[in-house]
């Protein structure tokens, strides 16, 4: 059966037009203004902007921590980025030290095949660089992974300046594209033995633990790294006014080097670890929520283009069992929030509605720009014949409140509780198939895994 949708505004990076879309076999095959509707399923958007499905390239979905394991798996997480309109995601399949990246890649499929509700890949996240990983980089891109992760902060996952100089060169090679998480990992060690020393030990001296210059100095030094290797890099979850300059820094150099941020970094803030009680684990992740001061310096770079993609780092864990792990001692929190379901609606709400970005740069930051430099374009990311049918029918007059009792996320609180927005997927399709109305499930378990290319470097 084809499904044609009718009346709707096309929303994409470039421009915004009215026209009609005609998907068949799970691909857009027509974007003309008044298809006919003979033999067609008609889907009337009256009203409505069509995006291109969201596409959430930062996740952390059925995630072992070595303590505890986050509440949401690939089950909830994927039924709570769909009934959101993210219909990718991409995950970080993560090397055990000592081991094999084509296990760890085998432990992630597992995870993920066949309960999965939006379509899906995986970044491999590199702890252990030796000459067998540097052999299996080849193996992954066969795979269809080609992208990478290494991490400047927790024992357990970082990689040294040297490792990463040999990694950034190989990744080059085939043309993939490495992110990292930059935090100077000695000195948030550091910080945190001297919080604990001096029994300061609630959850308000978890950002003053993990300051912004522990951030800005760790993508200075991944800049520069990236610089002797001389390859295009990509900088995560970007919390601060001062990593920003560093990364503007090495843009002026003449580096290609790309900025993703998360909804929490525009739209919360550092008072919320000053709440009574232990309320304020809830808002413990890392980086941590920034100063007022910092969530300004991200909106007028996002206003400016210097920001190329909005995720989430999705990483649910409930505050009760889980959150207060960390009731005598803010390091013994888990780190991490969960978003994956309310990232649209939050960045439609405080960025397009309040006039801090246009519906074509959400259109870029929200879906094309990562389906461009995670090798998906133009499989995915962008509403153009021969694409896969993956299309948000939005709602832009939809009025509503965020309430963990009426989410899809599997975690008992969201940091956005209350949060009155504008804006809603009044309909999701996901290869052709209608999978959510009116932001409800109505058809799970649909998604699929995506052999991905090498990286496009826009």
């Amino acid at each position: 059966m084809k499904t044609l949708i009718k009346n709707g505004k096309v929303v994409t990076p470039q421009n915004s037009f009215f026209a009609d879309l005609l998907l068949e076999d799970g691909k857009i095959t027509a974007v003309e203004a008044n298809l006919p509707e003979e033999g067609c399923q008609v889907y009337d958007a009256s009203g409505c902007l069509l995006f291109p499905g969201f596409i959430d390239a930062h996740t952390h979905l059925d995630m072992d921590n070595g303590v505890t394991v986050t509440a949401d798996n690939f089950y909830t997480g994927t039924r709570a980025a769909i009934a959101g309109g993210t219909t990718c995601l991409l995950d970080f399949a993560t090397q055990d030290k000592g081991d094999t990246l084509q296990n760890a890649l085998k432990v992630w499929h597992k995870k993920a095949d066949g309960n999965s509700s939006c379509d899906y890949g995986f970044h491999m996240a590199i702890t252990d660089w030796n000459s067998r990983t540097q052999a299996e980089i080849g193996e992954m891109v066969k795979a269809g992974v080609t992208s990478f992760k290494f991490y400047l902060a927790y024992d357990a996952l970082r990689v040294t300046d040297g490792e990463l100089y040999q990694a950034l060169k190989r990744i080059g090679e085939v043309h993939g594209i490495a992110g990292v998480h930059c935090e100077n990992g000695d000195l948030v060690n550091e910080l945190i033995r001297e919080n604990r020393e001096q029994g300061n030990l609630s959850p308000k001296y978890h950002p003053l633990s993990r300051p912004d210059y522990v951030e800005a100095e760790a993508i200075a030094r991944f800049c520069y790294i990236a610089e002797a290797a001389n390859v295009p890099i990509h900088i995560v979850h970007l919390s601060t006014a001062a990593g920003l300059e560093e990364a503007k820094r090495a843009r002026a150099r003449g580096q290609k080097v790309y900025i993703e941020s998360c909804p929490q970094y525009f739209t919360l803030d550092d008072h919320l670890y000053n709440l009574p009680g232990f309320e304020g684990a809830k808002y413990v992740c890392s980086p941590p929520l920034r100063s007022v001061q910092d969530q300004q310096a991200l909106w007028n770079a996002l206003g400016k283009g210097q920001i190329d993609s909005i995720s989430t780092d999705h990483c649910s864990f409930c505050q009760k069992g889980q959150k207060e792990l960390g009731l005598e001692d803010f390091s013994k929190i888990p780190n991490g929030m969960p978003g994956i379901e309310h990232r649209p609606v939050m960045m439609y709400t405080y960025g397009v509605a309040q006039g801090r970005m246009t519906e074509n740069q959400m259109a870029g930051l929200l879906s094309e720009n990562a389906a461009r430099l995670f090798g998906m374009y133009p499989q995915k990311g962008t509403i153009a014949v021969g694409s896969d049918g993956d299309i948000v029918v939005w709602d832009p007059k939809a009025h509503w409140t965020i309430s963990a009792k009426e989410m899809e996320q599997r975690v008992d609180y969201t940091p956005y509780e209350g949060v009155q927005v504008i804006g809603r997927p009044k309909a999701v399709f996901l290869r052709g198939k209608q999978v959510v109305e009116d932001g409800k499930v109505i058809l799970e378990g649909q998604g699929t895994y995506i052999h991905r290319k090498e990286s496009e470097y826009f």
